[in-house]
Parts: structure tokens; sequence; C-alpha cells
């Protein structure tokens, strides 16, 4: 099966190939003939199966070879990354036409996207909070979009845009063609189907025997120790086969943290969250998908919706708040036909909530195996060789802290409306990261500030690392 049996266009079934994309997935195999008779769709698949072009080859296509300057075709997403992401996507599949593709989120000034719109962009990909704000400024006319898509609607309701995502229903045409895509099909998605939808038809490509996580993920559950934590990280990190990696972490704080340490390990890592510009975060991004950065530290909603074919391990450094988010992080690998490695460490105080996670997706390991960083099962399950330290090199005593990227937070760097989400976890901070080595172990609190403070470093002996506290206020943990 091909594209141009699916009834694509050569110039697009050519800018495919180009990227070397040639054979469609099983959601874009059942989508594509649908979608380009006109015919409203729910498409429910996991995350990473290609969703993306299973409704944006259809709508590149319906809008002809030469369309007609403006906004014809409305992309809503829940996380500005995703938006970016699904843009060049869609540009790259417009290579050979001359459709432009405009990316509207927040963090970002409005003058450029003003520009695009203004340019006569036909497609628009963006989060609903600057859609709405650049409607409200009469920059971005909906009257005319003839398609909408909903893409990763379950995230987007789970973020708290359910208004946000009527009003731009409101704003557009009732004879629009309306395409929902999700990977699970709460009632609230079903609701949405049912108001806005005309006699949509659902297509799931699911396989009926993988159960609630996808089969060629291998998940690994360890009762993990919080001095011991990096030193387990950083042995897995050296695992043979080991491609790039998505390690999750509670809170902004704890990611930023995780990340300079493995960066003072000697691995290639750099790390995501709100307290990040949206600048350094899509610079993040962009190193941690062209493979110059191999290791992406992030927290929760920071990492929503991310789409990196090749990651082979993703690492749950704390507990997820629920099955739910269990699903969404283990996702990230095991992508477009490949195989991946999920393992998740939990923490004494985090077991209740693994039981319930456990339960709900029927895992079968209700009780983890105490595991640390000498444990021969780790080994042997992870592959790695026998012997590996969890330090690729020596601490350099005149390192300087690295930045992490960091930016100004504010409403540019940290989602809410404009783009990035709302967060649902904790707000305790979650649980004290260990070293490894011989430093003591440090209490986030039951409210700790995610804005890693800034620490001033001084030479000191190798082995030795003596880290300086700083008392800071609460804040988001996202």
């Amino acid at each position: 099966m091909t594209f141009q049996d699916l009834g694509i266009d050569q110039d697009i079934v050519e800018a495919l190939e180009a990227k070397g994309i040639t054979s469609p997935f099983p959601i874009q195999e059942q989508a594509i003939p649908l979608a380009l008779t006109g015919q409203d769709i729910i498409g429910q698949a996991k995350t990473g199966t290609g969703k993306t072009f299973g409704f944006g080859l259809p709508l590149i296509q319906s809008l002809g070879f030469e369309p007609e300057l403006g906004a014809k075709a409305l992309v809503v997403v829940p996380t500005r990354e995703l938006a970016i992401q699904v843009a060049e996507d869609l540009a790259l599949a417009t290579a050979n036409r001359p459709t432009k593709v405009a990316t509207i989120v927040g963090g970002r000034a409005f003058e450029g996207q003003i520009a695009d719109i203004e340019a006569g962009a036909q497609i628009i990909v963006g989060t609903p909070g600057r859609i709405i704000d650049l409607s409200k400024q009469k920059k971005l006319d909906l009257s005319n979009i003839r398609f909408m898509v909903l893409d990763e609607a379950d995230e987007m309701l789970d973020l708290g845009f359910l208004p946000d995502v009527e009003r731009l229903f409101a704003l557009t045409p009732d004879g629009r063609q309306t395409m929902l895509f999700s990977a699970t099909m709460p009632g609230a998605i079903v609701s949405l189907a049912r108001k806005y939808q005309n006699r949509p038809v659902h297509i799931r490509v699911n396989d009926p025997d993988e159960g609630h996580t996808k089969a060629d993920i291998k998940q690994f559950i360890y009762r993990a120790h919080s001095l011991d934590k990096d030193e387990v990280v950083g042995r897995i990190l050296q695992a043979e086969g080991r491609g790039k990696t998505v390690i999750f972490c509670r809170t902004k704080r704890q990611a930023g943290k995780v990340a300079e340490e493995l960066v003072d390990r000697g691995f290639n890592a750099s790390a995501l969250h709100g307290d990040m510009s949206q600048e350094a975060r899509e610079k993040s991004m962009a190193a941690f998908r062209s493979g110059k950065k191999d290791i992406l530290v992030a927290t929760e909603v920071a990492a929503r919706g991310i789409d990196v074919d090749d990651v082979t391990h993703v690492i749950n450094y704390t507990v997820p708040e629920d099955e739910k988010n269990y699903l969404h992080r283990t996702g990230r690998t095991g992508r477009a036909g490949r195989t991946g490695i999920a393992v998740t460490f939990v923490d004494w105080e985090d077991l209740t909530r693994w039981k319930h996670i456990n339960e709900a997706l029927e895992l079968g390991v209700p009780e983890p195996v105490e595991t640390y960083s000498s444990s021969p099962h780790l080994f042997e399950d992870l592959n790695i060789a026998a012997g590996t330290k969890g330090r690729i090199k020596a601490t350099d005593p005149n390192r300087v802290k690295p930045s992490n990227d960091r930016g100004p937070a504010g409403r540019g760097g940290s989602g809410g409306r404009s783009g990035s989400g709302r967060d649902g976890g904790r707000r305790d901070g979650g649980q004290n990261r260990g070293q490894g080595r011989s430093d003591k172990p440090r209490s986030e609190g039951s409210k700790s500030s995610d804005a890693a403070p800034k620490v001033e470093r001084t030479p000191r002996p190798e082995g030795e690392r003596n880290r300086q506290r700083r008392r800071t206020r609460g804040g988001s943990d996202a």
C-alpha cells in the first residue's frame, strides 16, 4: 500500500518520498480515503501511530493545488511543542505547492504570527489560547474555515481547554469538515463529537490484543532508593542499543536538577520544563529531535504531545500521577512500528499510587522489585554490560553549572492558555533525587519552587560535591 494508492496527489507523494516516507500507517490507510470524501471523522489511535498525516494529507489536498489566500483550515493542538511539530510535518507535505502553514502559539511575539496570517497562510496550526487571542484582535478571521481538526483531543481536555475548544467551534462555520483525533475516547470527547460533528465515522486502529499499553514496549518497574537513583539512571543510559531517551520528572525543579546531574556525569542531556522561555524550549526540542542531544529530561506537561519516532527508552524518575499519565509517558517510546523500553522508579512513599496504576492497567506488578545500581537483575533486564558505572567522565572541579537553557518564565515560558497547558499534577516537589555518591539527600519540601535556584559553585577536590541550599517560594509544578 502506498499513499498514491490512497488517492494522494503525486506532488504530495513526491514531497513525502523526498523525506523517506513511502508507506502509510494503519490509521492513515483508514482515515485518508474517508477524509478525502469530506466525511467527519473520529480517529482513535495511540500516540506515535501517524495521526498527523492521517488528517493532514487529505486537508492539504482538499485545499487544492493553488488555494485561495487566507485561513481555510484550522488544526488545534494542546501544546506549543506539538503545534510546532505538526506545522513542520504539514509544511513538509506542501513542499511542492504554494500552500502556506502558520504556527500560532503563545510564548512567541505576535508580530511574526500576524505577518504569516496577513501573508495569506491557508493552514493555521496552533494552541487554543493564542488562536482566540488573535481572533479577538481581529487579526485572524475564522469565518472561512472549511476544515477543522482537533489533534490529541483527550490531552486538550485534560489540560482544561474545553471552554476554549467550544469557543473555537462557535467561531467557525457550521458546514466545515471536522476531524477529531485522540488516543483515548472519554465521555467528554464523545460529547464533543455529538455536539459539533455531522454523523462522524469512528476509526479505531488499536490492536485488540495489546491491552491497555502498547505491546511493543517492554516495561520494568523498580522500587528504587533516592540516594541511588542517579547512579541507576547513569547505568541504564549505557545499556546496549540505547538511543534517544526521555526522562520524566514530577516538577520543573527536579527536571532541572536531574539534567544538571547527568551533564555532570558526562551525558548529553538537556531539560524541558515550564520555567524555560519558549525560545529555549524550542531549542531544547530541536536539539533532541536532531540528535545533538540524546537525553531529554522533562516534566509531564512540557512533554505532552512530543512526537519523536526514534525514542528507545523512557525513564519515569518519579511515579506518574495516575494510569493515564503513565500511558502518556510510556507512549513516547515504541512509536512508528518500533520497539521501546519503559523503566519506572517507585519510591517508598509512592507504593500506594503505583498499586492503583498497576490495577487500572492490569500490569501484574503490584510489588516492584527492590533495585539498586548493583543489582544483577538491573544489568540483565536492560542489557547493561557488567562493570558499567553511572558516570562516563570524572567531575571537572572547575565546571560551571549548566543553565539548562532556562529563560524567563512568565506567560511566555510556562503555558496556561497561551498553549503549553495547565499542570494537573501535585505541588509537593516530588521525591528527593539521590546522588549515587556521598551527597546528602535534600528535601524539596511540601511546596517547593520548580524554578531551579541559581547556585554558585567553587572549585573543589575530585569526589567532593557540596550543594548550597536556597529557600524558595512555592510555585507551579509544570
